[in-house]
Order: C-alpha cells, then structure tokens, then sequence
C-alpha cells in the first residue's frame, strides 16, 4: 500500500531509515501523507506535533500542505469513550470534514504548521452548523431520550428526571406563555435552582431570549441592563425577594408562586400530551414561539435549520469588574459549540453529575451548569450560594457529583470547611474567573487528593477558551492534557494566537504578547455597542485583552491582563505579580491581598494593596518584601498598605477591580500601614 513503517519503539536507525524514505518519495515527485501528531488522541485534544516532519523536509524543495480531520471523535475510529472500533456510532451516516490550508513553505516547523491545522478546525465547525440542533430543541430530544434518569436537584427538589423536567417545562410554557406578552427578551433574578433552570429551558421553548440579570448588582446597574435589553418583564419568586429585600426590579414582574400555583388536570394532560406525543416543531409552534417579535440585535439570515443557531440564545453582561457592564450577545451555535467542545475533553456519561454552585448570569453558569447538563443527558445539582462550602460538601457527598466547576476564591472556603471525604466523587474540578495560585492548588491537592484543572474563558467566548485535562497513561502511552501554572490548551476548534501588542505581529512560542482567540463560541457582539465590538472583533478574531505566553505544544499562560498594569516612571508594572509574590511571602493560600493603583503627581501612578493581615503578620511580609527579588519599581511602599475587613469579590468569584480602587482611593494619601483602615 506504499505506507512508511515509523514507530516510537523503532530503533534510531530504523526510525531515520522511515524519515529518509519519505524525503526521497517527496524529491522523486510523490506525495507524502504524515500525520504529524504521531498517535490518535486519546484526550479529544489536537496533540504536539513530532519534529520529524521537520526532518522529512530538511533539503526538500516541496509546499507543505496542512490537512484537518473534523468530527473524527466520536467515531468508531476514535478513543472516545475510552474504546477504538468497538462501539456504535452516535450517527449513521457519520459526517466528516476535510480541510485543506493554503500551502506553505518548506521551511516552516512542526509549531507552524500545527498552528494552522488549528485553525483549519476553527473553519471546519462551521460545516456542522446545519446538522446542530437549538438549545430547546436539544434539550427536548435529551430528556425524550432518558426520561427515568435522574435529571436535577436542590435544596428543594430532591429529585427530578429528565421526563419529569421535560412534563413541568411544557407546563411554565402554558402558563407563562400569555402574560409575558410578545417581547423578543425576558428578564429573570432566579439563583441557580430547579425552578430557574426551568423557567429558562421554557423561555427558550417559547421563542423568548432569556436574561438572567446579575442580582448581586445594585439596583441602577440592574435598571441598565434592563433598559438595554428593552426588557419589560421580569421573572422571580416570592422567596428570592425576601433574599433581596431592597433590590428595585425593572418593568412588571411576575412571581413564579403565582403564576404556576394550583395546576388543574387538564393542564397536566394537556403538558403531558404536548411533552410525549408532539414532535419538536408543533411544540414550539403551541409555545406561541412564532408570534414573539425578533430581537432587534438579530441578523437577517435565510430560512433553514443553519439560520436558527444564529438567532440569539442570551444576553449576559461582563461582570463589571473593571468597567461598566456590557451586554454580550451569545448565539444558539456559540453556546451549542461551546458545550461540543468541552463534552471532548471532559467524557461525562448520562450517569455523571455537576455542581451547579455559579449563578445563571455568570456565563460558565449559562453554559456548563444550565444548558450542558440538559444537552449533553448529563444530572445536576443546584445551590443558590458558592460559598456555602458546609452544604457544598453535603451536597456532593450526597449525590457523588463527579465536576465541580469553581472558581480560587470558592475552593479557598472549600478547604476550610469541608472534610476530605465530602469530595470523595470528584473526578474533575474546572476551576476559572480569575487566576488560580500554584499555593492554592497544592493546598486543594493535598487537602482532597485531587488536583483542581485551571481553565480560561470570557464572557465574549461563551465561554471556555482553554482548559486542562486529563492525561492519559498507559503501556507505551503518555499524552499530556495539563501542565502545572498554564491555563490549559485551546478546545477543539478554537484558535488562539498571541500577537505583539503594538504592531499585532505574532510572536515567538514563550514570548508574552496579547491573546486573540477564534472560534465558533465567539460572540455575535456586544448589544447595542457596535463601536466597542469593532474595538474587539477583528476578522473574526477576538481581542481578549489578557497578556499570555504559549509554549509550542499549545499550553497557554496569563501572566497579566493589559487592564491589570500600571504606567510607572515610565516601565510597565504587573499588578498580578506583584500579588503572587506578596501571597508568597505571607505563606497564605487565602486572598489576603489585591493589588491596585492611584495617580501620582510624580510618577504617573503609584501601588496601592489592600490587604486583611493583622500587623504583625503584615510587619513580617514588609520586612521580606524589602528584601526579595522583585524589581524596585515594583513595591509598594510601607504606607500604600491599607487594611479591609474583607476583599471585595464579585457574585461571580472575582476580585471586584472597581470596588478595591475606590476603597484606595479614600485612604488618606500618605496614610501609615500600621493605622489605616477600610
């Protein structure tokens, strides 16, 4: 068949004999097929590429053409589920797209030349646009499928299956469906619970886009939001208004207590007739989706089953930590991309379960604790407060949950509350949102005998852009899917390059510049804001703003967020480092610092940390900081320390940026460390 034996169990000579062999074939006008990454995956990642392509085209005068194989995982010629030929397919027949990138020169390497199969899988997810299905329609097909499997959970439900979700689902829809009137977007302040799951499942089915407003936020960023959105209604439940009992809700509202209470038997028979014996599309269409006005953000796209995942699926504001929040536009393709490409990294069977700790306005929350269990066939367990780590800890042992998806500040009252055994079920523990310190990981590792996996998204992807995996070990096997201190390795069709940030040329591999990513689970753009998208959105390529480094296997690390600096004297200086290096030497796994800055009539800026130490312990910190490796320019002095009970965090986990500025800026402004207060 003209194949070229090569292995890694060759002898070196054997193995050159292979690389010469096919050198030969390209100068005698043959073409030569490699695949460069040397075995099949078996982590649903694009592997290294071996440098013997390298080799094979030393002295050889010929293009190199990069070739993409999409939709290969999940195939009987795959390791997807662990096994190779021997299972069914998911689908017969089963697609697959062949790409073919522009040549290019003989002299380019195995990073080079990886970085464009990337890319070419970016391209090819487009293919698959016609063959996806809507969120709703998904979710309808999901719990058709597994109607006894257990399905959701929380502190009030114990127990709900997919039948059941699907039965209750029908019947919000009817009851709903007359008195929120024809707006193309609803607003909902639910936690993250059974019911607010449903309530979203049914807007979606009612042709509706559903905006979970951030009810952490005060009441004037909520009341823009809204504005934004031309949001006239607004979803909640009696028992989350004795929560918040202060909070000012735009437009009329509609309580769920109200307005579902006391079902008759004919509704019921009704629902029941419509979730069981109704196809998809009739449905909807007794959903009145049909009648709801489109969304003035919408495209004009053509008819087909492709145009529908361009439609709008949600509206969810950035977290407003260093800015005024802005509302992203997510698309049925964006999220639905987002879930295929983190369900090929993390295998999670129908008998899986995930923690739904982070709230539905909190992207990952939208994405991985809302819409991923209800697509993918996956149980989940809901509870309105993260930091509750006493009930977190129950709930996991209870229900052996498998994914925990958190963020640092989270796992941080993990550790102080929950026994080692409460997490005995864990599996994976996605951790994201901000920064995870290597102090933490150790800390969480040696405390639950599990590593927690940083990934890396934005609100403006959907939004996971990397993550860390599970490596794979076996005889004669080791493919790296983590590396300690990296954000992880771009998902499966999604591109990312690092640029200079001034004249937008990329970079050498372990060089710093700005991240860009690419991808399907990109945004359609920021709602209402077409300038502020053009600043962002660039030939499809979105500017994160994150400063990174990658290593030439496709790993990934932050090392600063462009936002994240200030101009001092002239010289660039990284708040984030400086607050690794004062963690460091507290020897605290906690945040106990956040690192800021102020004008300064001098030097442009100056440092300012707040901070939760007592005295003493801060004496001990400043006497080391004097002496440690950091650059001059790069310590705050004694007096820019200001004391807070606490580190203002956003309901999301992260730092609150704005907040911590503005408790610096009210210090006195040459205020001693020894006495000021927050």
């Amino acid at each position: 068949m003209k194949a070229i034996p090569i292995s890694s169990d060759q002898h070196p000579r054997e193995m050159l004999h292979s690389l010469k062999t096919a050198s030969d074939a390209l100068k005698n006008d043959e073409i030569v097929c490699i695949f460069a990454e040397g075995q099949i995956t078996r982590t649903g990642q694009l592997l290294p590429f071996r440098h013997g392509l390298e080799r094979i085209m030393k002295g050889v005068d010929v293009p190199i053409i990069p070739v993409n194989l999409d939709g290969v995982w999940g195939s009987i010629f795959s390791f997807e589920r662990g096994r190779f030929l021997w299972k069914l397919p998911k689908r017969i027949p089963y697609r697959v797209t062949v790409s073919f990138g522009k040549p290019m020169p003989p002299t380019s390497t195995a990073s080079e030349v990886r970085t464009q199969v990337q890319e070419l899988q970016t391209i090819a997810f487009e293919a698959r646009k016609p063959h996806m299905e809507t969120l709703d329609r998904a979710f309808v097909r999901a719990a058709r499928q597994r109607p006894w499997r257990f399905f959701m959970a929380d502190g009030k439900t114990p127990e709900l299956s997919f039948g059941s979700a699907l039965l209750k689902t029908v019947f919000i829809v009817r009851r709903l469906r007359q008195q929120i009137g024809e707006q193309p977007m609803v607003g909902l302040l639910l936690p993250p619970s059974a019911g607010g799951a449903l309530t979203n499942y049914a807007l979606m089915l009612m042709g509706r886009i559903p905006v979970n407003l951030n009810y952490t936020s005060s009441n004037e960023v909520i009341a823009s939001c809204a504005k934004q959105c031309g949001i006239d209604v607004v979803i909640t439940a009696k028992a989350f208004l004795e929560r918040f009992p202060n909070m000012a809700i735009p437009g009329r509202t509609i309580l769920l207590e109200d307005a579902l209470g006391q079902p008759r038997l004919r509704e019921k028979l009704v629902a029941f007739v419509l979730a069981w014996l109704t196809p998809a599309g009739l449905l909807k269409r007794s959903a009145c989706a049909h009648r709801a006005k489109p969304a003035g953000e919408d495209v004009a796209v053509a008819g087909g089953k492709g145009s529908q995942m361009d439609r709008l699926a949600t509206v969810i504001f950035s977290s407003g930590s260093t800015g005024d929040p802005k509302g992203v536009m997510l698309t049925h393709f964006n999220i639905m991309a987002n879930i295929s490409q983190v369900s090929q990294v993390f295998l999670l069977s129908s008998r899986d379960k995930i923690l739904g700790i982070l709230p539905f306005f909190h992207s990952f929350g939208f994405t991985a604790g809302l819409w991923m269990p209800a697509v993918q066939g996956v149980g989940v367990v809901f509870h309105a407060n993260p930091l509750d780590a006493q009930v977190v800890g129950e709930l996991v042992a209870r229900y052996k949950v498998k994914f925990l998806v958190a963020t640092p500040t989270f796992l941080q009252g993990y550790m102080r509350r929950c026994k080692p055994e409460s997490f005995g079920s864990l599996e994976f523990v996605l951790v994201g949102a901000e920064k995870l310190p290597e102090r933490v990981a150790l800390a969480f590792e040696d405390q639950f005998g599990i590593r927690p996996l940083e990934g890396y998204g934005c609100t403006e992807c959907s939004p996971v852009v990397t993550v860390n995996g599970k490596d794979f070990r076996a005889p004669g096997f080791r493919q790296v899917a983590a590396k300690r201190g990296k954000i992880g390795h771009p998902l499966p069709g999604v591109s990312v390059k690092v640029v200079d940030i001034d004249s937008g040329q990329p970079v050498a591999p372990g060089n710093p510049g700005m991240l860009l990513v690419k991808g399907p689970n990109v945004m359609r753009g920021y709602l209402g804001r077409p300038e502020k998208t053009t600043e962002v959105l660039q030939d499809g390529w979105y500017t994160t703003g994150d400063i990174a480094t990658m290593d030439e296997d496709g790993f990934l690390t932050i090392t600063d967020r462009l936002s994240r600096f200030s101009k001092i004297g002239g010289e660039m200086v990284p708040h984030i480092r400086i607050e690794e290096k004062l963690h460091e030497l507290a020897d605290s796994t906690e945040q106990v610092f956040a690192v800021t800055a102020l004008p300064d009539q001098k030097k442009g800026e100056r440092i300012v940390v707040l901070h939760t130490l007592p005295e003493a312990k801060l004496a001990e910190v400043l006497e080391k900081l004097a002496s440690c490796d950091l650059p001059a320019l790069w310590k705050p002095k004694s007096n820019q320390f200001v004391h807070v009970d606490a580190i203002p965090v956003l309901g999301t986990g992260k730092m609150d940026l704005r907040r911590i500025k503005a408790l610096a800026a009210a210090m006195p402004a040459e205020a001693d460390a020894s006495t000021s207060r927050g």
